[in-house]
């Protein structure tokens, strides 16, 4: 081989090993990175607002010293059998009067200048009249029942001498017993008249004094 063709040899042995040089020297291709999923956002917490705190009110003073209490209303009690056994035991003394006749007892009327409770005397006066041999009573069941039929209350006192005399008459009753509490309510008076009912004469009248226990 002549000398020019061996310079041509040895430059294309150097050209060709230049470029598999270069080929292996070119770096890789860079792959894109992939985009990260985005992770779901959590919420942000609650917060819960505080509840601002009241202030206790102070509470009413109370005055150190004690009220005073109120006395109660006097209940009075009266001695209602003391005043009507001494006037039946008068009064079935009467002349003029069959035994066995019929008598109601009306119920006591209060004229005092208070307040009374004249149950006490009446259930007095029909207590002082029982086992008599004069009279024969009209029993409160029966008095009750006549009362009702005219609209009134079984302890209704009729307050007036022609009204009782009309239940009388009701009742079938020959004679009333027609009593009021009069005077003063601390010391009252029972006052009672017998009447007849088929006339409306005052047969025999009598008072007593009551007593307060």
């Amino acid at each position: 081989m002549s000398k020019l063709s061996r310079y041509a040899f040895v430059a294309a042995v150097a050209l060709f090993l230049s470029g598999c040089v270069t080929q292996r020297e070119q770096p890789a291709p860079v792959e894109e990175a992939k985009p990260t999923p985005e992770q779901p956002q959590t919420p942000p917490p609650t917060t819960v607002p505080a509840i601002p705190t009241v202030p206790q009110q102070p509470g009413p003073i109370e005055n150190g010293a004690e009220q005073p209490q109120q006395p109660a209303p006097k209940v009075r009690h009266y001695d209602w059998n003391g005043a009507a056994q001494p006037l039946v035991a008068k009064m079935v003394q009467s002349e003029g009067i069959a035994a066995g006749s019929i008598l109601m007892v009306d119920s006591v009327n209060n004229r005092t200048n208070g307040s009374i409770n004249t149950v006490d005397a009446t259930a007095a006066l029909n207590s002082a009249l029982k086992g008599n041999s004069k009279f024969t009573l009209v029993s409160p069941q029966q008095l009750a029942v006549a009362k009702q039929q005219l609209g009134l209350s079984a302890q209704d006192s009729l307050g007036s001498r022609n009204k009782a005399m009309g239940l009388a008459r009701t009742v079938g009753a020959q004679y009333v017993l027609y009593s009021n509490a009069t005077g003063n309510a601390n010391a009252p008076t029972l006052s009672s008249q017998l009447m007849l009912v088929q006339t409306g004469e005052i047969i025999w009248s009598g008072k007593g004094a009551v007593a307060q226990q």
